[in-house]
C-alpha cells in the first residue's frame, strides 16, 4: 500500500505546535486518493496556484490516485476532491532516460502510449513534497512555490529502454487532464532548452474557456538537442508549433503535440525542471519561475514549503491525552491540511479585468464549502478568508453576479441557492472587526441582487424562479419561468436553500441598517414551510417509518406532487438527483434529508415535527436507518441538530460514531470525494468540538477528541483554549458542566468572539448525558425565538 512519509508509532505526549516538523508528521496527503476521494496529494502551499503531482490514467480528478494506474506525466496545477470531470493538469512534462537506438523519434510521445507503471510502495507525500518511482527506474520528486513547480528527476545509469544510452529527454505536452484543449502553441529554445507555451482549455464544471501559459527551464545537464512532436513523431525542426481542434480529432482524442529537450548524461544523475505558470502570458510564467526559484535549489524550496505549512498549521496546539492514538491525530491534522488547499490565490493572475483587489479561484463549490471549509479558514486564517470574500465581491463588481461555483476563470454551475450570500453574512458576523479592506456596502448590494434579480442564465449565477418565489413563496415543480434559463429541477432543495439564503441576507441587512429589507428577508426565510406536507408518510421496503410530514413537490396551482421521501437516499436510487434535466426535485439527497434543512429556525422545525422528543426520535432514525450519507455535505449539520432539541450529548455521540468509522487514516479514509477539503474540515471541526451552523455566529459545543487544544488568532494574537476534565478518550464523552474563563457556562453553543478575544472553555466530562445545555434558555438561537427587529445577535 502507498502511504505518506512514515508516521511515528509513538504517542505525542504533549503539545505539538510551532515545533518544527512534528505537526507535519501527522499530515498524510494520500488519505482519500482511492475509491472516489479524488484528493490532490501533491506538493503545494496554502491556497497556492502551483500544485504539482504525478498524473495517472485512472482516477485522475486530483491528478494522482493510489489505484495502481499508470503515470502519464507530471503537471503543475490541480484541484482537490472534486467530482465529475477532472480539471487542470495542464502542460504535463514527462521524462525518459534515453531513446531506443539513441533516435529521438524512437522515444514515446503520446500520453496514452508513454504511460508507465509506478513501483508499488514508492509514493511519498508530505506538505510541500511528493515523490514516486517509475517502472523505468526514474525517481520523480517535486516541490512548489506559489506559481512555480520544481521537479527533480533522478535517472538510472542504464536506461530500461532497448539499446538506449543515458541521454535523458523531457517533453512538455499541450494537453490537460480532461483532454479539453481547444488550441495551443509551444516553442523550444535550442541553446537553453527552455520550453514555453500556451493553451486554451475548457473548465471541468462550468461554461466558457480559459487560456493558461507555462515556462519550463532545466538545470543539471547540458542540452543536446531540442524539437517538437506531433502525434507519435518527433523531430529537431521546427522549434515551435500551433495546434487547433480540427473537428475530427476531438476530445478525448485530441491530437498529441508538444516540445522536448534532450540532454547529455547528467553528472550527478539528476535533472531539475522548473515550471512556472501564469494566466497572463508565457513571459509572466517565466518571471514567476525566475523570481520564486532563481537557483534551482530543490532542498531550499522543499524546506521553505515545509516551514510555510508548519507556520500555517501551527496556530493550533494540541495535547492529545490518554487513549488518543496516532490514527486520530492523523485524521485531524490531515483534515486541517486539506482544508487549506483551496480556494486558490490567483491574485495578479486574472486577465479578465484590472483590479487591485485579491482574486481567488477554484471555488468547488460554495454549495459544498460554506458548510465547513470557510468556517475553519475563518478560525485559523481570517486574513485569507477576508481576501476570499473581497474576491467574491470584486467578481460581482466586474461580472454582475456573485458565483456559487467558479474555476479556471470560468463561471461554474449553480447547484442550489446563491450560497455566497451565506459566506458573506458568516464573515461579517464573525470577523467584521478585523476584515480590513472589505467593502460591506457593495457586498450587501451583491447579495441583494441575488434575491431580487433573475439572471438570463441562472444555471451559473443567481437564482431562477424569482417571480414564483416572490408571489407564491416557493419554487414550483414545472415552474413557468420565461425570464431566465436553467435546469427546471430541484424545486424542493432550491426552496429551502433560497429561504436560508434570504435569512443570511436579512442578517446582513439588519447589521448594516437596512431595516425594511431585513424584515422582508426574514419573512421569506420562512418560505420553507410552503413545501411541507404534514400528511406525507414514508415507507422503506413497504414498511412504515412511522414518521409523518415531509417536504414535497408543489405545482404552480398550489396542488401537491409526489416524490418518495427516501428517493435519492442510499436506500433508493441514490444517484438519481444530480444536475441534469431529469434530476428530480431534490439535489444530491432525499426529501428526508432536505426536511432537516432549516438552519435558521430549528425551533419551528422541531414544533412542526411534533416537539423535541419526536424530533430526536426522528433524527435518531435518520442516522440509524441508512438514510444519511455523511459523504455529502448536507449530512454534516444533522449530526449536531440534537443541540436544538436540548440533547447536546446525542450530538457528541453521533460525531464519535462517524469518526473514526467513516473518517480514518487509511487511503480510503473519507466518505465520498473531499470536495476541496469539505470532508477534511468536517472531521477537524468535529474533533475540535465546536461545529458551526454556517451563516450564523453559532458554534455547537461538544467535547473535543483531545484532552486540550488551543488556537492563537493570527490577527489579534489572542489564544482560545478548550480543555476537557476527566478526559479518557473513550467513554467520558458527555459534558456535565462547563466554565468559560472560570465562570459557569450553561449554553450549549458559543460565538466567534471566543476565537477573537481568547479565553478558556473548560468542560467537565462524564459517561452519561447530563442536564447541561438542555434548558430552553441554553439552546442556540432560532428565527422564531429571537428578536429579529435588531437581528439574531442584537446588532
Amino acid at each position: 500500500m502507498e502511504r505518506a512519509l512514515l508516521l511515528s508509532g509513538l504517542f505525542v505526549s504533549a503539545v505539538f505546535a510551532k515545533s518544527g516538523s512534528s505537526i507535519l508528521d501527522f499530515v498524510d496527503p494520500l488519505i482519500g486518493t482511492v475509491n472516489g476521494g479524488h484528493v490532490f496529494p501533491g506538493a503545494t502551499l496554502p491556497f497556492a496556484m502551483a500544485k504539482a503531482v504525478a498524473d495517472v490514467n485512472g482516477e485522475d480528478q486530483g491528478g494522482f490516485a493510489s489505484d495502481g494506474s499508470n503515470i502519464t506525466g507530471f503537471s503543475h496545477m490541480h484541484d482537490s476532491g472534486t467530482g465529475g470531470s477532472p480539471s487542470l493538469g495542464n502542460f504535463p512534462i514527462f521524462p525518459q532516460a534515453g531513446c531506443p537506438d539513441d533516435l529521438v523519434d524512437n522515444c514515446i510521445f503520446p500520453k496514452d502510449d508513454r504511460a508507465v507503471p509506478r513501483i508499488n510502495g514508492t509514493a511519498q507525500a508530505s506538505p510541500g513534497y511528493f515523490s514516486i518511482e517509475l517502472a523505468t527506474n526514474i525517481k520523480a520528486e517535486m516541490t512548489t512555490t506559489n506559481h512555480t513547480a520544481l521537479y527533480r528527476f533522478t535517472f538510472p545509469s542504464t536506461p530500461t529502454e532497448v539499446n538506449a544510452t543515458l541521454s535523458p529527454l523531457i517533453l512538455a505536452d499541450l494537453s490537460d487532464l480532461p483532454n479539453s484543449r481547444i488550441n495551443g502553441s509551444i516553442n523550444v529554445t535550442d541553446t537553453t532548452g527552455r520550453i514555453t507555451g500556451s493553451g486554451t482549455f475548457s473548465p471541468s464544471f462550468g461554461i466558457g474557456s480559459y487560456t493558461l501559459h507555462f515556462c519550463a527551464d532545466f538545470s543539471g545537464a547540458q542540452v543536446r538537442d531540442t524539437g517538437v512532436f506531433m502525434n507519435n513523431r518527433a523531430g529537431t525542426e521546427p522549434k515551435n508549433l500551433t495546434v487547433v481542434q480540427d473537428g475530427v480529432n476531438n476530445s478525448p482524442d485530441i491530437l498529441p503535440a508538444g516540445a522536448w529537450t534532450r540532454f547529455h548524461a547528467p553528472s550527478n544523475g539528476s535533472i531539475l525542471a522548473r515550471v512556472g505558470v501564469s494566466f497572463i502570458s508565457p513571459s509572466q510564467a517565466c518571471h514567476n519561475a525566475e523570481t520564486e526559484i532563481p537557483n534551482f535549489d530543490f532542498e531550499a524550496v522543499h524546506q521553505a514549503a515545509g516551514d510555510t505549512w508548519t507556520n500555517t498549521l501551527g496556530v493550533i496546539e494540541v495535547t492529545p491525552g490518554a487513549g488518543v492514538n496516532t490514527s486520530l491525530q492523523t485524521v485531524f491534522w490531515s483534515g486541517v491540511y486539506r482544508a487549506s488547499i483551496s480556494p486558490q490565490d490567483y491574485t495578479n493572475e486574472n486577465p479578465l479585468w484590472n483590479s487591485t483587489e485579491p482574486y481567488y479561484d477554484s471555488y468547488y463549490c460554495i454549495w459544498d464549502s460554506f458548510r465547513s471549509i470557510h468556517t475553519l479558514i475563518t478560525i485559523l486564517d481570517p486574513v485569507s478568508q477576508v481576501r476570499m470574500m473581497r474576491s467574491l465581491v470584486d467578481i460581482y463588481r466586474h461580472e454582475g453576479w456573485l458565483p456559487d461555483c467558479r474555476m479556471s476563470l470560468c463561471k461554474g454551475f449553480t447547484q442550489g441557492g446563491s450560497n455566497a450570500d451565506i459566506l458573506l453574512a458568516d464573515t461579517y458576523l464573525k470577523i467584521r472587526s478585523i476584515a480590513d479592506g472589505m467593502d460591506w456596502q457593495t457586498a450587501y448590494a451583491a447579495v441583494r441582487n441575488d434575491a431580487e434579480n433573475e439572471p438570463k442564465d441562472w444555471s451559473v449565477e443567481g437564482r431562477g424562479g424569482l417571480k414564483s418565489w416572490k408571489e407564491l413563496g416557493y419554487i414550483p415543480t414545472d415552474d413557468y419561468d420565461p425570464y431566465g434559463v436553467g435546469p427546471f429541477t430541484r424545486s424542493i432543495s432550491r426552496t429551502v436553500e433560497y429561504a436560508y439564503d434570504d435569512f443570511c441576507i436579512a442578517e446582513l441587512a439588519s447589521a448594516l441598517g437596512y431595516g425594511s429589507d431585513a424584515q422582508k428577508y426574514y419573512q421569506s426565510a420562512g418560505n420553507w414551510r410552503n413545501m411541507f406536507l404534514s400528511t406525507q408518510n414514508s415507507y422503506i421496503n413497504g414498511t412504515s417509518t412511522t414518521f409523518t410530514g415531509f417536504l414535497q413537490p408543489k405545482f404552480l396551482n398550489q396542488t401537491w406532487g409526489y416524490q418518495d421521501p427516501i428517493f435519492c437516499s442510499p436506500l433508493l436510487n441514490f444517484t438519481s438527483c444530480y444536475l441534469n434535466p431529469t434530476g428530480h426535485e431534490t439535489y444530491e439527497g432525499s426529501a428526508w434529508l432536505y426536511t432537516w434543512f432549516v438552519p435558521q429556525d430549528q425551533a419551528s422545525l422541531i414544533n412542526l415535527l411534533g416537539g423535541a422528543d419526536e424530533f430526536v426520535r426522528r433524527l435518531d432514525f435518520f442516522h440509524e436507518s441508512g438514510l444519511l450519507y455523511i459523504g455529502d455535505e448536507q449530512g454534516f449539520l444533522p449530526v449536531y441538530q440534537y443541540h436544538y432539541a436540548g440533547r447536546p450529548g446525542k450530538s457528541a455521540a453521533r460525531s464519535r460514531f462517524y469518526i473514526p468509522s467513516q473518517f480514518n487514516d487509511t487511503l480510503v479514509g473519507i466518505p465520498g470525494n473531499d470536495d476541496s477539503g469539505a470532508m477534511g474540515s468536517f472531521a477537524a471541526l468535529a474533533m475540535l468540538g465546536l461545529f458551526p451552523n454556517p451563516g450564523q455566529d453559532v458554534y455547537l459545543i461538544t467535547p473535543p477528541f483531545f484532552e486540550e487544544w488551543s488556537i492563537t488568532n493570527p490577527v489579534t494574537g489572542k489564544k482560545a483554549t478548550v480543555r476537557n476534565v476527566n478526559f479518557d478518550g473513550t467513554g467520558c464523552i458527555y459534558i456535565q458542566n462547563a466554565t468559560l474563563n472560570g465562570v459557569p457556562y450553561t449554553k450549549n453553543w458559543i460565538q466567534h468572539s471566543f476565537f477573537l478575544e481568547g479565553g478558556v472553555l473548560e468542560l467537565t466530562l462524564g459517561s452519561s448525558e447530563s442536564a447541561w445545555g438542555t434548558r430552553e434558555e441554553d439552546l442556540p438561537p432560532s428565527l422564531s425565538t429571537s428578536n429579529k427587529t435588531m437581528g439574531m445577535y442584537g446588532w
